[in-house]
């Protein structure tokens, strides 16, 4: 009897993420599989529930609403900041990436979505937030 993956069996699992447009976003094709225990939320929630019942070497292409990969986007995470309270030697360009650490030391990946005179604005939403995502995934292993 061919096993199925279930939650608490850990996986190894080709993938490759695409937007609703085609465009790759990422892809473990030229590297290692990843491997992850389902069930321990290391995997956004639509990826894992794609993967449910599949068997060893089977390859399926799965959707996943916004809603259970990133999800949409918070307007709290938009802020606007100081340019003085940037270090000095940053140059900051729209799309640029920062990296903001919290006073208790978390960091939060930024992405610059605007350069005024005389502050940014900068969003800590995921890159892929309000997105639809597409997976094509291939189990390679189930442990």
């Amino acid at each position: 009897m061919m096993s199925q993956v279930k939650q608490n069996d850990t996986v190894r699992v080709h993938y490759t993420g695409k937007l609703t447009d085609g465009q790759i976003f990422d892809s473990s094709l030229e590297r290692e599989p990843i491997e992850f225990t389902m069930g321990q939320g290391q995997l956004i929630p639509g990826f894992e529930k794609g993967l449910l019942d599949m068997k060893v070497n089977e390859k399926k292409t799965i959707e996943i609403p916004a809603d259970e990969a990133y999800g949409a986007p918070r307007e709290e995470l938009i802020q606007e900041v100081e340019k003085s309270q940037l270090p000095e030697e940053i140059k900051p360009e729209p799309g640029m990436g920062l990296v903001s650490k919290s006073p208790d030391g978390r960091e939060m990946n930024l992405v610059v979505k605007e350069v005024k005179e005389e502050t940014i604005v900068v969003d800590g939403n995921h890159p892929l937030a309000g997105k639809d995502l597409i997976f094509d995934l291939e189990v390679v292993e189930i442990k």
